[in-house]
């Protein structure tokens, strides 16, 4: 552990302030959505729980502060291995929770490992794609991180989380481009499992053939992602409902614990994947493009210290964590309008979860530890 106080004047501020004003929107959005203002509503339960989120992860972004960011490259392989023991019990022997038996009793709250794996993953590819930056250009070498990305993707997979699997995919994705992978390989790979997905997909429509890696309410959202309309009190329910909402709230929305989709229940899930769509209610317009221009800044931020990081390491690392934010941001915001299928991933400080806010902010501790030693410290 080493610490300067030469290393504050490199803190980047507006990372730091962003992110407190993200998680202060989603306490408000988390309010109207388990109706704290009803007489009967437990939902100050949620706040609290929420609020006690928030403070570890910011404990763990100083605690991160304190280390070189290079300490994870040099135990990339324990965090590795660590990362792939607990997602293997977990598939094994793992809570269930909303059809994902991906969690893990703390005896106070569940809490979800396969959150941290995507930060673990991201680490472990950066020391990955580091050590064979050379051998990227070869076949052989691509397929190495593409190795190490497979086995949590399938672990999490087990598990019955799709679209935290589907993050993993993501950041191995954005961190190989980063890294100088060759595009016909990334085509060639990606793009041949994309078709042989399409291809099992199509044959279990017809001939009722066996869908791997797919339940059967995951594909009905994909069908109804193209038309919700097919099943509207079913599968297409959520996505009508939330259409609903976020068009009601019109430009400036209906006010704090006014939105009607809201209070009346028609929204499901609204306090965790469906925020976004309390927001667009309640907040109109002009609070959705609020938030939406908080997180343009946050990533522009996150790529700027990935631009002026030290080294290749820190460059790759920060890149992962911009990456895994884009995903999250996109497929979030993407369902509550129709636009992307439903996957159930949280919008990063504002949905209602402890252990989404926990790893999203460990996450933002790494790249502001990239960022306070970008430069040489001069004695």
């Amino acid at each position: 552990m080493k610490w300067n106080r030469k290393l504050l004047n490199n803190v980047n501020w507006y990372i730091l302030i962003v992110t407190l004003l993200l998680i202060c929107i989603g306490i408000f959005a988390i309010s109207s959505a388990v109706e704290v203002n009803k007489a009967d509503s437990i939902g100050m339960q949620y706040i609290k729980k929420q609020l006690i989120s928030a403070i570890m992860g910011i404990i763990v972004i100083i605690i991160l502060q304190f280390f070189d960011y290079h300490i994870f490259e040099h135990f990339s392989d324990i965090i590795y291995f660590t990362t792939i023991a607990v997602l293997g019990i977990i598939a094994l022997n793992g809570i269930t929770v909303k059809g994902a038996k991906a969690w893990i009793s703390l005896g106070f709250f569940n809490f979800q490992p396969s959150e941290l794996a995507k930060v673990s993953l991201i680490l472990v590819l950066a020391a990955v794609i580091d050590n064979k930056r050379e051998e990227l250009k070869y076949f052989t070498g691509f397929i190495k991180p593409c190795i190490y990305a497979l086995i949590p993707f399938v672990l999490i997979i087990l598990q019955n989380d799709l679209g935290t699997a589907l993050v993993l995919l993501a950041i191995l994705i954005g961190m190989l481009f980063v890294g100088g992978a060759k595009i016909r390989f990334m085509l060639i790979i990606f793009g041949g499992g994309f078709l042989v997905l399409l291809l099992l997909i199509v044959s279990h429509i017809l001939f009722d053939t066996p869908l791997f890696f797919f339940k059967e309410y995951q594909l009905n959202r994909l069908i109804v992602f193209i038309n919700p309309h097919i099943d509207p009190t079913g599968s297409g329910y959520h996505i009508i409902q939330s259409q609903i909402a976020l068009g009601s709230g019109r430009l400036f929305g209906k006010g704090l614990f006014s939105g009607t989709q809201n209070q009346l229940g028609f929204v499901p899930e609204k306090h965790t994947d469906f925020i976004f769509s309390v927001i667009g209610e309640e907040f109109g317009f002009i609070g959705v493009l609020v938030v939406v221009a908080l997180y343009l800044f946050l990533l522009w931020q996150i790529l700027n210290i990935a631009r002026n990081a030290r080294d290749n390491y820190g460059r790759l690392v920060a890149v992962g964590v911009a990456t895994m934010f884009f995903f999250h941001v996109l497929e979030n915001i993407g369902m509550t309008m129709g636009l992307m299928p439903i996957t159930g991933l949280p919008l990063p400080f504002i949905s209602y979860g402890g252990s989404s806010m926990i790893s999203s902010l460990a996450a933002i501790g790494l790249v502001t530890n990239i960022n306070i030693r970008r430069k040489k410290i001069m004695f």
